[in-house]
């Protein structure tokens, strides 16, 4: 008897580690990021160098509104260095968020509208949490556009793409 209670005990145990998942509070996770992306925002609007560009990982890309705008943390920095030395970098408030996490809880991924200086914009990204801190591992920033104005956007940036491509192309 003594043999099947142990028998029985050690199946319940492993049968309990293997089915046992970790337990994501998704709710606490969104609001930890919604409070990290909204403090790495007013870092550019303090114009805080080392906090905006801390909360990037070292494999971060950040993908600007420009075709050409594919910039790696440093490549980023450098080019976002004279804004924040001035002392005014730039300042995107948030007027929409949606966070989405995944079922480990230490990746996520969002959207965003933001009110900027060039108007209504959207951003998007991912982040990971790694040793008890998130990091942005990839950002895109869009300038939205409306249905309606799209053809004169287009007329506008035809030039300007002709150009671009050009050189994309060689």
């Amino acid at each position: 008897m003594k043999k099947v209670s142990i028998l029985f005990f050690t199946i319940l145990f492993f049968s309990n580690c293997a089915t046992s998942k970790k337990v994501v509070n998704t709710t606490s996770i969104k609001n930890e990021v919604d409070t990290f992306l909204v403090n790495w925002h007013k870092a550019a609007s303090d114009a805080n160098f080392e906090n905006y560009f801390g909360a990037l990982d070292d494999t971060s890309i950040y993908i600007g509104t420009a075709a050409e705008e594919v910039w790696t943390k440093e490549q980023f920095a450098a080019f976002s260095k004279p804004y924040f030395d001035r002392g005014k970098a730039w300042s995107f408030t948030t007027l929409q968020r949606n966070i989405y996490v995944h079922k480990t809880g230490n990746i996520v991924w969002f959207d965003e509208l933001l009110n900027t200086w060039m108007g209504t914009c959207r951003g998007s990204g991912v982040l990971e949490k790694t040793n008890d801190s998130w990091k942005i591992k990839h950002y895109v920033l869009s300038v939205t556009i409306p249905n309606d104005d799209i053809q004169k956007v287009i007329d506008a940036k035809k030039k300007n793409d002709a150009i671009f491509l050009k050189k994309f192309n060689e």
